[in-house]
């Protein structure tokens, strides 16, 4: 890096800098498009596969500095898209996009697979001016493989690790890549995905803002899948304000996934709820049973100071709020049927020897020592359905997670107590929203002694984003406890 501006960027500035930062820059003529991805593509060569190692990114987009350079050329000629024009982003390897990015799961099973055609996400994103710089590695198959799959592990990409503490603190799955990437600023923000907990965990394990939107927010179309019920991609970035962004661009109405087709904020603005004074009013409860029980004292400190944050801000705090179905016998039943019949159509649609369930999994069984090390016991199960949807026990768990969830859970909590949202340490609560459907963001809420990211995480009802986000953005602004990951001293040449 020769370019005395470009190093002082990289030492300095890059690290920290938001989406905002980068458009001011480009638009004065400070920097471009092309300089801002090298700085990455420098960033992910020295952590990434040297120095820590995060492994985080499983391969880089080798059209990027040509995208680059034809965004420039049109910010010269007819102004910037809007406020991604020119960013590159990070999507998980779940995502399909057609150009010259493989589309694997994480699995060897698809390491020579590309997609036809783009995922709606990425088809959103490409309009939205940003610059696909790679695909995230990930928990494999988003850890429905089996019971004994680490957070972050793929026979593809081997193991994601956690720039807090590589190797010490567990890094969050399945969107492992997408979180730990970003906590080591090798993008500006990142593209995951949730069925239930996969955005939220990587978020507070890694020290980031994820948005786990309402499912039907974002087009589906393109994504391998787990269960079409709960599925959906959403934004993961350092600030608030970045994940708004990058959420406005990917939500809207996708024809080729009808639960999109419920979505009354496809044409909201969500920047315009990013207010300072969010808080002032908003009734949250503190689910704190069950829940909390699972944290260290240390932890419960750091969010008990963090719910005091949320009263000086003028929140209405109500203790000790209980979730009905809290302790029911929750079962990953839905996810197991629909799993066989939503992977078998994403799968019938690529070319290769790979079209099917059962052919993922006799592949991995010619080779389990590169393709089985903990296993596959969850693809095995769910083999076993008839892929048809049609078994009692998968309507009987269906309509059985659906009411939980909602008119026995998360709803009843909120009518009750007349709440606005609802507070859970981390991703642990986050399984109830998953089978609602419903909506939450994780906010950084600080680190143990030892260095471990903390997170706070909001959740409400169907389509209650805008809320989540006053509240959300207004704690952040208030308590704005996110620091970088340090590394050792980084190369500048």
């Amino acid at each position: 890096m020769n370019n005395e501006k470009l190093a002082v960027l990289y030492k300095e500035w890059l690290q920290d800098a938001s989406i905002e930062d980068m458009q001011f820059k480009m638009d004065q003529g400070e920097l471009s498009a092309r300089e801002l991805t090298l700085l990455y593509l420098k960033r992910i060569s020295e952590l990434d596969k040297k120095g820590p190692s995060i492994n985080s990114v499983l391969e880089i987009n080798p059209d990027a500095l040509q995208i680059a350079d034809a965004l420039d050329a049109e910010r010269k000629t007819k102004g910037a898209r809007g406020p991604l024009h020119g960013i590159p982003l990070l999507i998980k390897d779940n995502i399909d996009t057609g150009d010259k990015l493989h589309t694997s799961a994480g699995s060897l099973a698809l390491a020579n697979s590309f997609a036809p055609s783009d995922s709606f996400v990425a088809a959103s994103l490409r309009e939205a001016g940003a610059i696909i710089l790679g695909k995230t590695n990930m928990t494999e198959w988003a850890n429905f493989m089996t019971d004994n799959m680490p957070s972050g592990y793929s026979s593809r990409g081997g193991q994601v690790l956690n720039p807090y503490g590589p190797g010490k603190f567990d890094v969050g799955g399945s969107s492992s890549g997408s979180g730990a990437s970003i906590a080591a600023s090798l993008a500006a923000a990142s593209v995951g995905t949730e069925t239930s907990g996969s955005i939220l965990s990587p978020a507070s394990q890694n020290s980031l803002v994820g948005i786990k939107p309402t499912v039907g927010l974002i087009g589906r179309t393109g994504i391998i899948p787990i269960a079409h019920t709960q599925d959906t991609a959403g934004p993961m970035a350092r600030t608030v304000g970045d994940a708004v962004i990058l959420l406005n661009a990917l939500r809207g109405q996708d024809p080729a996934d009808p639960a999109t087709g419920a979505n009354r904020l496809a044409s909201v603005d969500f920047t315009a709820s990013l207010k300072k004074d969010g808080l002032q009013g908003k009734r949250i409860g503190i689910a704190r049973e069950v829940y909390f029980d699972y944290l260290s004292e240390e932890k419960q400190h750091i969010l008990d100071s963090a719910i005091e944050v949320l009263k000086q801000q003028g929140a209405v705090i109500i203790d000790q709020v209980e979730i009905p179905s809290s302790k029911e016998d929750w079962s990953y039943d839905v996810l197991t049927y629909e799993f066989k019949a939503d992977l078998n159509a994403y799968l019938s649609r690529l070319t290769g020897s790979v079209q099917s369930l059962a052919d993922v999994i006799a592949f991995n069984e010619t080779d389990p020592e590169n393709r089985l090390k903990y296993g596959q016991t969850l693809l095995i199960e769910a083999e076993k359905t008839s892929g048809s949807l049609t078994e009692a026990d998968y309507l009987d768990a269906l309509e059985k997670d659906y009411f939980l969830s909602t008119e026995k859970g998360i709803d009843a909590a909120l009518e009750q107590h007349g709440l606005d949202a609802i507070v859970f340490p981390n991703n642990i609560g986050a399984g109830i929203p998953a089978k609602a459907g419903y909506p939450s963001i994780t906010v950084p809420a600080g680190y143990t002694e030892e260095g471990e990211p903390v997170g706070i995480t909001f959740t409400g009802t169907a389509y209650s984003e805008q809320q989540l986000i006053e509240i959300s953005y207004s704690y952040e602004q208030a308590a704005p406890v996110r620091k970088a990951p340090v590394f050792e001293k980084l190369t500048v040449k």
